[in-house]
């Protein structure tokens, strides 16, 4: 099969998008990723997908905590790219957004986020170009309980936003 069939295939399965934060010795970043999903009901665990190249990864193999929040539908494109069309490595993607600490140190974005996991990760699975960081829940907060929570369906059509290169998939 040809990637092109092998990404038609894969573009039913529904996926939401979130920032996934982390901070390690002062350095905060996050990026957008569209694999948060839930492991365990006792005790909470969830799993996230993020690619190697990237900074938040470095930092979450470092920190070994991360933070992950629905987006929200009102998110705008500006907003999005913030997190998900630049590097951490040479913009502050917090200069501009506003956030407050969360309990195990992650930065907790407030603007167009539903609610907030954080998260201490127990495993790594090494898939390749990314890693799965599995981890246990160890705060919770929502912060718009009135908001709808953005799918990936939703951002290529509604938005028309892209996939970066070096998300999990490419639509």
């Amino acid at each position: 099969m040809s990637p092109e069939e092998i990404n038609q295939g894969l573009s039913y399965i529904t996926y939401g998008l979130y920032i996934v934060t982390t901070e390690y010795e002062g350095q905060k970043n996050g990026m957008i990723v569209n694999t948060v999903f839930q492991v365990t009901a006792q005790p909470a665990k969830v799993a996230i997908s993020v690619n190697k190249q990237s900074l938040t990864h470095e930092l979450i193999s470092k920190s070994r905590v991360f933070a992950a929040m629905p987006l929200d539908e009102s998110a705008t494109l500006p907003f999005i790219g913030t997190f998900g069309f630049r590097t951490g490595r040479t913009f502050d993607k917090f200069a501009k957004v506003p956030f407050q600490t969360g309990f195990l140190g992650c930065p907790i974005v407030k603007e167009h986020t539903l609610s907030f996991l954080e998260v201490e990760v127990s495993q790594t699975v090494d898939v390749g170009t990314h890693t799965l960081f599995i981890g246990e829940v160890k705060n919770v907060g929502v912060l718009n309980s009135d908001g709808k929570a953005m799918t990936y369906d939703y951002y290529h059509h509604v938005i028309k936003g892209k996939t970066p290169a070096g998300a999990t998939h490419s639509l």
